[in-house]
């Protein structure tokens, strides 16, 4: 299956342009999933079967002029002042290939004001600093270490080294749109109250099963409408909030004003990827900003092109990493912020009930293309349902063992590292 991006002219205008997925092949005959834009702006995805001799882009304009019908997109607004001076923090370990492709992106940003930090978490061999400092630290991007493992402890070293207002976070497997820094950073701009902005993640690539299975399972996006979580008004769709973090967005495409973050005391380290608690760090983070009482808005101007993990155990080592982390997330909760366990407590039983509805098993059928983003509606195997349910179980567990081997860890800018 081919990913492209297909930009109009309106709905019912010309087509603009068709283009692959950033470094993806060209898009031809067969099942084709593409962004849609309307002006440059990103809307929706649609799923089109093009046949051979058709002229790709006019089918896939008309297959998105179907299934986007009834869409209004909102007026714009006047053009947004200009976006807070920002850091870029990409942690990374062993995977200079990657990493090599998400720089040359981030690189490419229009934001008026940015430094990128690569923080090396745990390094194994000199791979990842011989490739910054021999490929990209002329052209100022910084490289930096973190001995300690775990995503949230490489997330901390980035926040005690960056210089910017907002601090945004991507992954070294993403692609980033050019426009995905000024996009993530402007609301900062606009709103004093704001304290967190995430946005859009879409597969870069869709070549495999597992792949496909999760990017029809929701992915990591969560849809295409501006979206904004006040806790002074909590959205009544939202039973656990503000606990049900993962609704806010992912870690691979988010951004905190700096002192908000620091405020709150940045990510905790026992919990993130390369850690027994297996996840969590991203929504840890989301739930402390604003549960001390910032606004966070999820923003889908603000893209970046993920690539999802190919193999069927990939898919399944996520489905357990999922459950763990969210878990282990609610237990840094809890045990960091014991005043908040009343309010957890008070929503535990709506909130279960919506977290297993998230993870049960649906009759899949035949069929087997992504779908509706967000939504989660599609089926997920049982298979990688009960691995989820026996990550959740897990979790505590695993983020309980984290925190005893990161006991007497001080966050790196109260001491001076």
């Amino acid at each position: 299956m081919s990913v492209g991006e297909l930009d109009l002219d309106g709905l019912d205008g010309d087509v603009l342009s068709l283009t692959p997925a950033p470094g993806g092949p060209p898009v031809g005959p067969g099942e084709v999933y593409v962004l849609v834009r309307l002006r440059g702006r990103p809307v929706g995805t649609v799923l089109g079967q093009v046949r051979q001799g058709d002229d790709v882009a006019e089918a896939l304009a008309t297959e998105a002029r179907k299934q986007l019908t009834g869409f209004v997109p909102e007026e714009r607004l006047a053009p947004a002042p200009r976006p807070p001076s920002a850091s870029v923090i990409v942690a990374t370990r062993e995977r200079a290939g990657q990493l090599a492709r998400a720089l040359d992106s981030l690189l490419d940003q229009d934001h008026p004001d940015y430094e990128i930090l690569v923080v090396d978490n745990n390094p194994a061999t000199d791979q990842t600093r011989e490739l910054v400092e021999g490929r990209y630290a002329a052209l100022g991007v910084r490289y930096v270490v973190e001995p300690v493992p775990g995503l949230a402890a490489a997330h901390n070293r980035g926040v005690a080294a960056a210089h910017g207002e907002i601090l945004a976070f991507t992954d070294d497997d993403v692609i980033a749109d050019r426009r995905w820094l000024s996009c993530l950073a402007a609301p900062f701009a606009d709103d004093p109250r704001l304290g967190c902005a995430t946005g859009l993640i879409l597969p870069a690539r869709l070549t495999t099963p597992a792949q496909i299975l999760l990017e029809s399972h929701g992915g990591f996006t969560k849809g295409f409408a501006p979206r904004h979580f006040d806790p002074r008004r909590p959205p009544a769709d939202e039973p656990l909030f503000p606990f049900t973090a993962g609704r806010f967005g992912s870690g691979a495409n988010m951004a905190f004003r700096a002192g908000v973050l620091r405020s709150v005391g940045g990510f905790d380290p026992a919990t993130g990827t390369g850690t027994p608690a297996r996840g969590g760090d991203d929504l840890y983070a989301f739930a402390r900003v604003v549960a001390a009482g910032h606004r966070l808005s999820y923003t889908p101007e603000a893209l970046v092109w993920h690539h999802h993990r190919e193999t069927w155990q990939d898919l399944e080592n996520q489905a357990y990493g999922y459950g763990a982390g969210l878990t282990a997330y609610l237990t840094a909760i809890i045990v960091r912020r014991p005043a908040l366990l009343p309010a957890l407590l008070a929503r535990v039983p709506r909130g279960l009930a919506h977290a297993l509805a998230i993870s049960a098993h649906r009759d899949a059928g035949e069929q087997s293309v992504p779908g509706e983003h967000g939504s989660q509606s599609y089926p997920w195997p049982r298979s990688l349902s009960r691995l989820e349910r026996r990550g959740m179980l897990y979790g505590p567990l695993g983020y309980l063992r984290a925190r005893r081997r990161v006991r007497g860890h001080r966050l790196p800018w109260e001491t001076g590292r």
